[in-house]
């Protein structure tokens, strides 16, 4: 079993900046895909991004802004978030071969 670990949520300003990360343990599968996903209050959990291999992935919304990238060890992955807008606030998970994170809050004031 894969136990999954987020941090570096926080309260920014509108135009900043945060950078996630999330550590996996356990049962990792360094082949399958590491991503990021979020979810606002009332609405629908929605990818973010992943990362599998070279290859990245972003939801439009995101492009441009986000970058996720994951270390050599395959065990942790990072969103590094800039040109933030309150739209973007959410509960910021991250998943691996099926199992989820606990979250973390991203909250972007204007």
């Amino acid at each position: 079993q894969v136990h999954l670990v987020e941090s570096g949520g926080g309260l920014v300003q509108a135009g900043g900046s945060l950078r996630l990360s999330c550590t996996a343990s356990g049962s990792i599968i360094r082949a399958n895909a590491m991503g990021w996903y979020r979810q606002a209050p009332g609405k629908q959990r929605e990818l973010v991004a992943i990362i599998t291999g070279d290859f990245t992935n972003y939801a439009e919304f995101v492009k441009g802004r986000f970058t996720i990238s994951r270390n050599n060890a395959g065990n942790t992955v990072y969103l590094q978030m800039n040109s933030l807008k309150p739209e973007d606030t959410a509960v910021y998970y991250c998943r691996h071969s099926g199992t989820w994170g606990q979250g973390t809050q991203v909250t972007v004031s204007s």
